[in-house]
């Protein structure tokens, strides 16, 4: 067997590895020219760290990137309505990291290059069309790319083709062509990172807000050469429309974005004690921004021998920190299946009913907030702040949206913990 992935990013480097692990043959095509360490500060959570420490991957993350101690969430004035340990310090097996998008790609770049090989990572090649041959067992996927530097085509065959290739997939517009541009909620993210001294634990994350305006903060890398500073990732998500009309500007996770249009949902927003948002962002040089964009959950991935990955089949609104942490469980869930034994189609199929419907019902659920439900809960109810929580919102209402939303993500202690979960 031997696999053709689509996307050099974390959800397919993932894929390769896995497949790799699995005694299947691997090449990844990345349209990109060159796998770069792009993006910001990311969540991974015990589920996916489970997966990619089976992988080897562990010590190297522990290298580059933070295990984190806890999350708090409060209304814009600070004042605290959850508090939760996380990973092994909440009993879980495994850490939750924060961690750099960029830090951990090349982290599974790394092990790509040495574990299967740089001739089967091939940058700058952009996915002109695929052809399903079909028929059981010999049945062949022929992918035709364009080589950026020289634009003459390559083509490529395999028995599975893996479209890994992100919200604008050219994998998922051949079976959906008439889908058209990703939905935009009315909301934009900002994001960006910057040295800063360390708050609470040092291994603490914070949320704050509501519906209109949030503000996260947490600490992604400790410099050893350094003490007493840290690398803070910072995002505020804040409204600018109302969702009926396309995003400004088109989805880019390396956009650069504007102070002065961000600073209107900060500066005089927030009022917090542990950290300054202000001070943050007026410190940190660039700053990305992306808005809150997703795509309605699709009855199929699989066609075939042809199938779906991470945002290219279940792209979602950035929290509840599941969008990297999905696309690692597709990978190694797919991975496991294909070297099965059985034909390709089947386990493709097994794939897709595994994977699709919990990612679906993740879609939606963050399209409600996922767990940062409590916070805009609140701030609808006391949009001024309150004096006791209690009489805002009641321990049982909050814990129901925060731990519901850990049993959907399959990211609970009883299914992190268990054997082979």
């Amino acid at each position: 067997m031997k696999a053709i992935v689509v996307g050099g990013g974390i959800g397919g480097l993932a894929t390769a590895l896995s497949l790799h692990a699995q005694g299947i043959e691997v090449e990844v095509f990345e349209q990109s020219r060159t796998i770069r360490e792009l993006g910001v500060g990311i969540n991974t959570l015990p589920h996916a760290i489970k997966e990619l420490a089976a992988l080897g991957l562990l010590e190297e993350l522990d290298r580059i990137g933070i295990r984190t101690h806890e999350l708090i969430y409060t209304n814009r004035f600070g004042q605290e309505i959850w508090r939760d340990l996380r990973g092994v310090d909440a009993g879980y097996e495994y850490p939750q990291f924060s961690i750099h998008r960029g830090k951990l790609q090349g982290v599974l770049h790394k092990a790509v290059l040495e574990r299967i090989g740089g001739d089967k990572v091939h940058p700058g090649h952009q996915l002109v069309r695929f052809e399903d041959t079909g028929g059981p067992g010999g049945g062949r996927v022929t992918a035709t790319f364009e080589r950026r530097e020289g634009h003459d085509d390559v083509t490529v065959t395999g028995s599975v083709l893996i479209g890994a290739d992100g919200i604008h997939s050219t994998v998922r517009k051949a079976f959906y062509p008439d889908e058209g541009a990703p939905s935009w909620n009315g909301l934009m993210l900002w994001r960006g990172a910057v040295e800063g001294k360390p708050f609470l634990t040092g291994r603490s994350m914070i949320i704050a807000g509501g519906m209109n305006a949030k503000f996260v903060c947490y600490p992604i890398y400790n410099d050893p050469d350094t003490p007493g500073s840290t690398l803070l990732n910072w995002a505020v998500v804040a409204r600018i429309g109302d969702g009926s009309t396309p995003p400004p500007r088109r989805e880019d996770w390396s956009r650069l974005g504007d102070r002065a249009e961000l600073m209107n949902h900060v500066d005089g927003v927030f009022t917090l004690d542990v950290v300054d948002p202000v001070a943050i962002i007026n410190s940190t040089v660039d700053f990305y921004e992306y808005p809150m964009c997703d795509r309605d959950p699709v009855d199929r991935w699989s066609f075939g021998r042809v199938t779906l990955l991470g945002d290219a089949a279940h792209p979602m609104y950035p929290v509840g920190s599941n969008g990297a942490s999905q696309a690692i469980l597709d990978a190694r869930c797919l991975a496991g299946l294909l070297a099965g034994g059985g034909a390709v189609e089947d386990a493709l199929k097994a794939y897709e009913a595994q994977r699709l419907p919990m990612t679906a019902e993740i879609v939606c659920t963050n399209r409600k907030g996922g767990p940062e439900q409590v916070i805009d809960l609140v701030e609808e109810r006391a949009p001024d702040g309150f004096g006791k929580l209690e009489d805002v919102a009641t321990r049982e209402e909050l814990e129901a949206m925060v731990r519901g939303y850990a049993s959907l993500a399959r990211f609970s202690q009883s299914d992190v913990n268990k054997p082979g979960g």
